[in-house]
């Protein structure tokens, strides 16, 4: 017996890396054997990263990326043929539960009171680009490209794009992405709205975490519940905003950024 310790040298590596760049939280997808394609256990890794970055407020904002040369592949194939191999009359019910855990993940991303960036490295297809438009803004490298591949796996969209992507580059141009399921490269996802900024590979999470310090600059609570009422906005008829905008704005009024900053500017005078 030598003492050494196996126990580091046997675990399986993370599947979700997370570091802290000036109060910005990077989050990398890490399984680029797979193309970061997302099985359970990552899944169940992601939710815990975002749980913990919702409730550290010394986080301001998150980028997104994934390592290797692809951004996320989408679900994972082999997990798909599991579920397959299961009996004829677990195999409804095992989706289900599985459906569940997929939405809490996106679900965990969307509702994040943080400014988010995909910062999207490479191929986003399927779940994949669904997690890139579950952020509020997506930064594509010039080596990026999004393909809803749902309907070649002989599925419908599950991930959120059905939400999320009409609203950005309206229902007749969704449509044909999600039935055509064709690959759109970085500089056309620009030009239609699908993707914000571009920028080259090098440079891609470097420009992503400067956009996300200039993002949130402002009041944390201020951010939190500006994005809050932008992202109920299209749900929400104008006196619902209005009544809603008057209780955060009535919260804004305790906060310490809202007083610092008052006393700051009479100052000045």
């Amino acid at each position: 017996m030598t003492g050494e310790d196996h126990s580091k040298r046997d675990a399986p590596p993370e599947r979700i890396l997370f570091e802290i760049r000036d109060n910005i939280a990077v989050v990398t997808l890490n399984r680029p054997q797979a193309r970061n394609a997302l099985d359970d256990a990552m899944r169940g890794e992601f939710v815990g990263v975002l749980d913990r970055i919702a409730s550290d407020d010394s986080i301001r904002a998150v980028v997104l990326t994934g390592a290797g040369t692809a951004f996320c592949a989408g679900g994972d194939i082999k997990s798909m043929q599991q579920r397959l191999s299961a009996p004829a009359g677990k195999v409804a019910i095992n989706g289900w539960r599985r459906q569940r855990r997929t939405h809490h993940a996106v679900t965990s991303l969307h509702a994040l009171d943080k400014p988010t960036i995909a910062a999207v490295n490479g191929p986003a297809a399927g779940l994949g680009c669904d997690l890139a438009l579950a952020c509020d803004f997506v930064m594509a490298s010039s080596s990026a490209n999004f393909q809803m591949s749902y309907v070649l796996r002989g599925l419908v969209p599950d991930g959120g794009g059905l939400y999320f992507l009409p609203r950005r580059v309206g229902l007749a141009r969704a449509k044909e992405l999600f039935l055509s399921a064709r690959r759109v490269a970085a500089d056309e996802a620009v030009s239609i709205g699908l993707a914000d900024r571009m920028t080259s590979p090098d440079k891609l999470v470097a420009d992503a975490v400067q956009w996300a310090r200039d993002l949130s600059k402002g009041s944390g609570p201020a951010i939190s519940l500006t994005k809050t009422l932008l992202d109920n906005s299209l749900e929400s008829s104008f006196e619902e905003i209005c009544a809603m905008g008057a209780e955060a704005q009535a919260i804004c009024y305790t906060t310490d950024e809202h007083r610092e900053s008052v006393a700051a500017f009479l100052k000045k005078d």
